[in-house]
C-alpha cells in the first residue's frame, strides 16, 4: 500500500472525542475534568514526528529531554487535585503547558513554574493562540514554589521528588491539596494526595506512576 492509498485519518476534533471516551475506562470520571479536557486540544501542544500521536494515551517526547504526560495521568492528577473555581493554583513544571490549559479552565489562576526557558516561551506562545489569559509563567527554581505568589489553595508536581518538598508544603494554604509524584528512583514512584490540615499534613497514596525528575536550578537553556 502507497503513501497515497493509506486509509484518511480522523479529524482531530474525532480522535479528541475518542480520547475523553477512553478516559472513564481509566478512572477519570470527574465530569468538570472531562469536560476541560475536552476543550484542550492536545494536539497544539505536541510537535514534530510525534504530532500524530497526540491523542493517544501515551506520554511522548518534547522539547528539552522532557516529556508531555499521558492523559490518562493528567485527568488522575488534576481529579485528585479537585480545583475549585475561585482556587490559585501552583504548577511545578510547565513542560509543553497542556496540564496548565486544563487547570486553567477549572480554577480562578494558574501560576506555573517551569526550570526550561524555551518550555516557558513555547507554552506562552500556545497559551495565548488558546487566548488562556488565566496562566502566568515563570523561569524558575520549581522546587521553591512562588513565595511571593503563597499561600495556593492547591499545587500540583509534574516531577518526581524524593519527598514532598518542604518549601511547597509552607505555600499551601490551609485545607489546601497538593498532589506530587514521589519516588528515589525514575522507574519507582507513587502519586501522593497531601491536604494541610490545621495540624499537619494528611498523605493518601494513590497509584504507580513514572515522572522525570524534579531538579533543582534552572537549566542552561
Amino acid at each position: 500500500m502507497t503513501k497515497k492509498d493509506l486509509p484518511p485519518q480522523p479529524a482531530p476534533s474525532d480522535r479528541l472525542t475518542r480520547l475523553i471516551f477512553g478516559l472513564r475506562a481509566t478512572g477519570v470520571t470527574d465530569e468538570r475534568v472531562l469536560a476541560a479536557m475536552e476543550r484542550v486540544d492536545r494536539g497544539a501542544f505536541v510537535r514534530g514526528v510525534f504530532a500524530a500521536r497526540a491523542y493517544e494515551d501515551l506520554p511522548l517526547p518534547i522539547s528539552c529531554g522532557q516529556t508531555i504526560s499521558q492523559p490518562s495521568v493528567v485527568g488522575l492528577m488534576t481529579q485528585a487535585l479537585n480545583p475549585q473555581p475561585r482556587d490559585k493554583v501552583l504548577e511545578v513544571g510547565t513542560g509543553s503547558g497542556y496540564q496548565a490549559a486544563i487547570l486553567s479552565l477549572l480554577c480562578r489562576r494558574v501560576y506555573t513554574v517551569e526550570r526550561h526557558r524555551a518550555l516557558v516561551d513555547e507554552a506562552r506562545s500556545v497559551f495565548s493562540a488558546m487566548s488562556l489569559a488565566n496562566i502566568t509563567a515563570f523561569t524558575a527554581d520549581g522546587s521553591f514554589g512562588l513565595p511571593d505568589q503563597a499561600p495556593f489553595d492547591r499545587i500540583l508536581v509534574t516531577a518526581a521528588a524524593e519527598d514532598p518538598p518542604g518549601p511547597l508544603l509552607a505555600q499551601l494554604k490551609i485545607g489546601g491539596i497538593m498532589v506530587v509524584p514521589v519516588g528515589q528512583s525514575d522507574t519507582v514512584q507513587t502519586l501522593i494526595k497531601v491536604k494541610r490540615l490545621d495540624s499537619g499534613y494528611d498523605y493518601e497514596e494513590l497509584r504507580p506512576v513514572r515522572f522525570v525528575p524534579l531538579v533543582a536550578g534552572l537549566a542552561s537553556e
